[in-house]
């Protein structure tokens, strides 16, 4: 099994926009083979701070979910949302990857 927890960094006018295009992306990511859970958390301290936690199988389900539909639509919204290029931790037993 593995965690992926990736921080992005939101400007405040493109909030709802945001939260909007990840709702619908964490419903369709939440059907896909390998899947465990798929969660968006929101700073209580800062509201720009948005925070996706994912768990999967293995490493293996990652390699489909990223070239899906969803997430190339969910990625166009976002490019254009975030203020900073976004924080990926990629947790395995062996190591926690940082990108």
């Amino acid at each position: 099994m593995i965690y992926v927890v990736a921080t992005l960094s939101v400007k405040p006018e493109t909030r709802a926009e945001f939260i909007a295009a990840a709702t619908a992306c964490i419903k369709e990511t939440r059907k896909e083979s390998g899947n465990i859970s798929y969660d968006l958390h929101e700073s209580v301290t800062d509201p720009t701070k948005m925070v996706f936690v994912e768990q999967w199988e293995n490493a293996d389900a990652l390699v489909p979910h990223r070239s899906t539909e969803h997430m190339k639509t969910f990625g166009r919204v976002a490019v254009k949302c975030v203020s900073a290029p976004p924080r990926i931790e990629i947790i395995t037993p062996e190591k926690v990857d940082v990108r």
